[in-house]
Parts: C-alpha cells; sequence; structure tokens
C-alpha cells in the first residue's frame, strides 16, 4: 500500500477545520485514502462529494435540542452504494468550555438525514464534515 501525503484530497484538505482537535487530526491521518497495490494491478480510490443542503436546530423538548443535517450525496464516481463519513461539532455549553467532538454516520448517494442530540443548555458552535471514507472509482 501506497500512502504518500499528496494524495489526501479529502474536504479537511480542500476546507481547512476550523478549530480542529488533535485527536480528530491523528484520526484524519490514519485515514489518509491509498492506492492499494494487489500485483501488477492498482485500484483507484475516489470520495463522494457530501454538501450541506438544511440544517436545523430544534427548539427544547424534555430537556434536548435535535440539531438535523440534510446532506446531498454525489456517489457518481463510486461503485459503492455506502460508505462511512464523520461530521466533526464544536459544541458550546452555558456553563463550560468549548468541547469539540466527531460524530461517525453512513452516506447513501442522494439525499440523507443526520441527527446529533443537545441538551437544552447547549448549542452548536461549528460544525463540518470530517473524514469521508474513499471508495472504489467506477471504470
Amino acid at each position: 500500500m501506497v500512502c504518500p501525503a499528496r494524495h489526501f484530497q479529502g474536504p479537511l484538505h480542500e476546507r481547512g477545520l476550523h478549530r480542529a482537535s488533535t485527536i480528530f487530526r491523528a484520526a484524519v491521518r490514519r485515514h489518509r485514502p491509498c492506492v492499494r497495490h494487489n500485483g501488477n494491478t492498482a485500484a483507484q480510490l475516489c470520495r463522494p462529494a457530501l454538501t450541506f443542503k438544511d440544517v436545523h436546530f430544534s427548539e427544547v423538548r424534555n430537556l434536548q435540542r435535535t440539531w438535523t443535517a440534510a446532506l446531498a450525496v454525489d456517489a457518481s464516481r463510486c461503485a459503492s452504494t455506502s460508505g462511512r463519513f464523520d461530521l466533526a461539532f464544536t459544541r458550546e455549553k452555558e456553563n463550560a468550555p468549548d468541547l469539540e467532538f466527531v460524530e461517525r454516520f453512513t452516506w447513501k448517494p442522494g439525499r440523507i438525514e443526520v441527527t446529533v442530540y443537545f441538551w437544552r443548555d447547549e448549542a452548536v458552535l461549528d460544525y463540518s464534515i470530517g473524514y469521508v471514507e474513499p471508495c472504489t472509482c467506477r471504470n
């Protein structure tokens, strides 16, 4: 397996992750896309394009708020029909320091909806698409 740094073309590289935690950056370094060599052939890896379309933060219900996002997934370059991706969050709380964390979800082609729950005294200060699992490219 060959994994030179110049092959990393994921969303973090393109956008940069504002206020990323050390743990999250370490996870991204571990998951850089690679070209796998199988004998004399190599499979080229692609990534689906994920785009936020709608983001909503609900009113408080049962002491919690729901953060919901709709994402468009363009996986036309991928041979697979699903894969993992991470969303990175910075959570703001009334009586605690900001907390950066990552939630993992599964992408499928088309439009998907993801949900994260927060307590009533918490808010989402920042969010972004983090690691997106590479897929084998279509021929």
